[in-house]
């Protein structure tokens, strides 16, 4: 099993600036924000003076800055609660969280081109001018919805949070992108896919991107470890007869892309297809530039549009 490293292309506005000493130095599309970065253990290359002119820096409260709890940010007086970005033909708000990031995760852009051309070929080689159905789960802000979306599919998005779902719905309203066929619910994963399959709905491919720890609308607990192979286990049920796709990502386990991969290569052996797997990673904009690994992931196609 051969690792697939992944890296974020056809971005406009934003890019990985600098790194170095624990810390990342990143563009969102106006503003420089930094953040902590374990994994940055060499020098950074650019001057005090251009890291001290970010517009925002997040302020880790954990002993230990690879965890996502604790911190705050500490932000110029000039910077707006959120300013428009893009990608593509889609539009979106960037904005600081007390989560450490900005609302996205530009990181994630290989997902979504790589799913738009599994839409593209299936809709070019289906008879019917159907759209692929497509099941984004723990969804977030929208921008994987989007993109589906815009490329012709036919897209459910899932998310526990109603603050995710309601800047989902400013991010799509801000594309004009109201007329795509995107159904947004505030649910619990689990309980939602568990009445998809008493329901008899069936999906094209599906989109996973779970948190460590989470809450549903109702106070539901979610549990990576323990949940996760729950939920996967369930995916069979509410595919289709013959899905085009799955993706499994994590930012929230520290473990080897081959714990992801083999867990989705057991969830999809009774498919015709294959399951591939490694790391997401992010260049800087420099000369001889480092590298800095974001997330891994698993993804299955199938065979037929290989």
């Amino acid at each position: 099993m051969t690792p697939l490293i992944l890296y974020p292309t056809k971005w406009n506005d934003y890019s990985l600036i600098d790194s170095g000493y624990g810390h990342k130095l990143e563009r969102f599309g106006p503003y420089m924000f930094s953040r902590p970065e374990p994994q940055a253990l060499w020098p950074q290359n650019l001057s005090k003076k251009i890291w001290d002119n970010a517009a925002g820096t997040f302020l880790s409260s954990s002993a230990l800055e690879d965890k996502d709890e604790g911190g705050k940010w500490s932000l110029k007086a000039n910077i707006p609660e959120r300013w428009k970005m893009s990608y593509e033909n889609i539009k979106f708000y960037a904005m600081p969280t007390a989560f450490r990031h900005l609302g996205f995760f530009p990181d994630q852009s290989p997902h979504w081109i790589w799913a738009a051309q599994k839409i593209n070929k299936f809709i070019l080689n289906t008879s019917t001018p159907n759209s692929p159905k497509i099941l984004n789960l723990f969804g977030y802000s929208g921008l994987a919805s989007l993109h589906a979306a815009s490329n012709g599919a036919s897209v459910t998005h899932v998310d526990a949070s109603k603050k995710a779902i309601s800047f989902a719905f400013e991010n799509r309203n801000l594309s004009s992108f109201s007329n795509l066929p995107i159904k947004y619910l505030t649910d619990d994963a689990l309980k939602f896919v568990n009445r998809e399959i008493r329901r008899e709905n069936r999906y094209d491919a599906i989109i996973l991107d779970p948190p460590k720890y989470g809450r549903g609308p109702n106070g539901e607990k979610w549990e990576l470890q323990k949940d996760l192979p729950i939920l996967l286990n369930l995916l069979p049920q509410i595919l289709s007869k013959n899905p085009l796709f799955v993706i499994l990502n994590s930012y929230a386990i520290r473990s080897s892309y081959s714990s992801l991969h083999y867990a989705l290569r057991e969830v999809m052996k009774t498919y015709k297809g294959k399951v591939e797997s490694g790391e997401i990673s992010i260049f800087e904009d420099q000369d001889d530039p480092r590298e800095i690994s974001t997330a891994i992931f698993a993804r299955w196609e199938s065979k037929s549009i290989i």
